[in-house]
């Protein structure tokens, strides 16, 4: 390790959010070991929240799958208290929906859980240096889903998640402040950049590129 780099792990400090006890004494205790200045562990995404009232992190280390809140809710969480968070997600979820959602959420790390602990250190420095760290796997996702389809704008996504979960046109625009000739023109450009020709196949591509949670369906 450089100087440099000791340097700047020794003056940062990072909370991890992880409902695995194990996990979390294990990326605490590595993360200690190799110098990084203060390092706060969280099993639940309330108690974080909690805590930043009075505490600020130079990283947040999150889990996608959390206990008492979606690893989406959280980082909005996050970013509404501390909006110059550096945020780095650490997962065992591959799948191409959890990936197009990370991609919305623009975070400045990805990682998979099985990476090796040096990978994630590598991570911690990459984002406090000003970088984004995105680990070869999920770079390899991110193109696969790029290369499905046309990419939705952020306006048709949301255009998108209305109809899914099943609001007229009239609904979605009074939402969404926009005119229902605006949300027909977005309903066309999703129906031809995900190549659906009914709004059930539109439903099941939007799934299978990323767009749409199914869990968030039900």
């Amino acid at each position: 390790m450089t100087d440099l780099k000791r340097y700047k792990l020794e003056n940062i400090s990072v909370a991890i959010i992880d409902d695995h006890e194990v996990v979390l004494e294990g990326f605490r205790s590595f993360m200690e070991k190799n110098g990084v200045g203060h390092v706060r562990a969280f099993s639940r995404a309330q108690q974080l929240l909690d805590n930043m009232l009075q505490c600020r992190y130079d990283v947040y280390i999150v889990d996608v799958e959390l206990p008492d809140m979606s690893a989406s809710e959280l980082i909005d969480n996050i970013r509404e208290i501390h909006p110059d968070a550096h945020i780095i997600i650490n997962t065992i979820h591959d799948e191409i929906w959890v990936v197009g959602e990370l991609m919305k959420k623009d975070v400045d790390g990805v990682m998979y859980k099985d990476a090796h602990l040096e990978q994630l250190l590598e991570a911690v420095y990459t984002v406090i240096s000003g970088h984004r760290y995105y680990c070869t796997k999920y770079k390899k996702n991110q193109q696969r889903l790029l290369l499905q389809n046309d990419i939705p704008s952020q306006r048709e996504i949301e255009v998108l998640q209305a109809i899914a979960q099943g609001s007229s046109t009239k609904e979605i625009a009074v939402a969404l402040f926009i005119s229902e000739n605006t949300v027909e023109n977005h309903r066309k450009n999703l129906f031809r950049k995900l190549r659906a020709r009914n709004m059930a196949e539109l439903i099941v591509r939007a799934i299978a590129a990323g767009y749409l949670n199914p869990a968030e369906l039900s």
